[in-house]
C-alpha cells in the first residue's frame, strides 16, 4: 500500500518554548494600559476568555479592551482508559504560545486605578505571571 508523503493538515507538535523575548508585540499599540507576560509559556483559550471576562466585569460597560493573544494551536488528548498506541488523539482545545514581554491585554477609556484593579483580577486567571504596564 502506498501512503502519501505528507497529509494535507497534520496535527501540531508541542515544540520547544522559546525563553527569549521577541521584539514584536512587546509595546502597547492600542490602549493606555495593559498586561505583559513576565515569562514564556502557553495560555489556554479558557484562561484567555476568563481573563477577558474578569476585565470586562471590572469596567462595567466603560472603556475598551483589546486581546492581543490568539489561541491558534490545537491541543490533542486521548480519552481516559484507552490503550496506548493507535495514533495521536483528537483535538480537545486550543492554546496560544506566549513569549517573554508579550502584551496580553490592552485597556483604554478608564481611570488608572480601575485599569490596575482589572489587571490584577485578570492576572489570577492565566497560570503565568504578568505585570501591569502603562503607556508613557
Amino acid at each position: 500500500v502506498l501512503y502519501p508523503k505528507r497529509t494535507k493538515y497534520s496535527k501540531n507538535r508541542k515544540g520547544r518554548c522559546s525563553r527569549g523575548c521577541k521584539p514584536d508585540g512587546t509595546q502597547l499599540g492600542f490602549g493606555r494600559y495593559g498586561t505583559k507576560s513576565c515569562k514564556a509559556g502557553r495560555l489556554s483559550y479558557r484562561a484567555i476568555e476568563a481573563a477577558r471576562r474578569a476585565i470586562i466585569g471590572q469596567f462595567r460597560r466603560n472603556g475598551k479592551i483589546w486581546v492581543r493573544v490568539l489561541a491558534d494551536l490545537p491541543i490533542t488528548g486521548k480519552p481516559t482508559e484507552i490503550r496506548m498506541g493507535r495514533g495521536k488523539g483528537n483535538p480537545t482545545g486550543w492554546i496560544a504560545r506566549v513569549s517573554t514581554g508579550q502584551i496580553l491585554f490592552e485597556m483604554d477609556g478608564v481611570s488608572l486605578s480601575n485599569a490596575r484593579q482589572a489587571a490584577t483580577l485578570a492576572a489570577h486567571k492565566p497560570c503565568s505571571s504578568t505585570k501591569f504596564v502603562q503607556w508613557s
